[in-house]
């Protein structure tokens, strides 16, 4: 079994050329997404997650032959099968020639070209919608979900992503991350300052 410690992250440029051409709406989230929707790094990333429809996770997987892939559940790390994906939506890739882990792909639910919170299935979003991209082309998954999913038991470094991010959201940015909180969190102390 690798190291559960062996991260070696690839930038999320590396994913956007490994996944060029392919006909499946992924992005970039977590605390890369919130640098690369401020162009700048505000803090080292221990790793980089991507987010994909569960069921083209074969396809994305296909365009990294020289990885490895384990499904992440509750604390465990085992190698990814038909039964072990269907128990978590969370999956690492481990660069067998580096013995590293580079990235971490959640597979997430989905209705066609509509994605699916997989905390509170009422919030649906076309994936034109919630998918962001920069000037060069990372795509990247818009802020005010990027927050939704870092409200849940904040930590130090979401509460400063949070801190940070907020002055730089529109109106319409923060009008929704508060219906999203709304429908997540009611009483969210983040609430009282979008």
């Amino acid at each position: 079994m690798p190291d559960l410690d062996a991260w070696d992250p690839w930038h999320p440029r590396v994913l956007t050329d490994r996944l060029a051409g392919l006909d499946v709406p992924w992005c970039v989230v977590a605390g890369w997404a919130l640098d690369l929707f401020r162009r700048a790094g505000t803090r080292p990333h221990h790793d980089v997650e991507i987010a994909v429809p569960a069921d083209t996770f074969d396809a994305v997987a296909a365009r990294f032959d020289d990885c490895d892939f384990f499904t992440v559940h509750s604390g465990t790390v085992t190698p990814a099968t038909a039964d072990t994906l269907r128990t978590s939506h969370q999956t690492w890739a481990w660069d067998r020639a580096a013995g590293a882990w580079r990235f971490d792909v959640f597979r997430e639910p989905h209705d066609g070209g509509t994605w699916i919170c997989r905390r509170e299935p009422r919030i649906r979003r076309p994936y034109s919608d919630i998918i962001h991209h920069t000037p060069d082309g990372i795509p990247f998954l818009a802020p005010e979900f990027v927050l939704l999913f870092k409200s849940k038991d904040p930590r130090p470094k979401d509460e400063s992503d949070f801190r940070g991010i907020l002055p730089l959201l529109s109106p319409d940015q923060r009008r929704r991350l508060d219906e999203l909180l709304a429908m997540t969190a009611p009483t969210h102390p983040w609430r009282a300052t979008t």
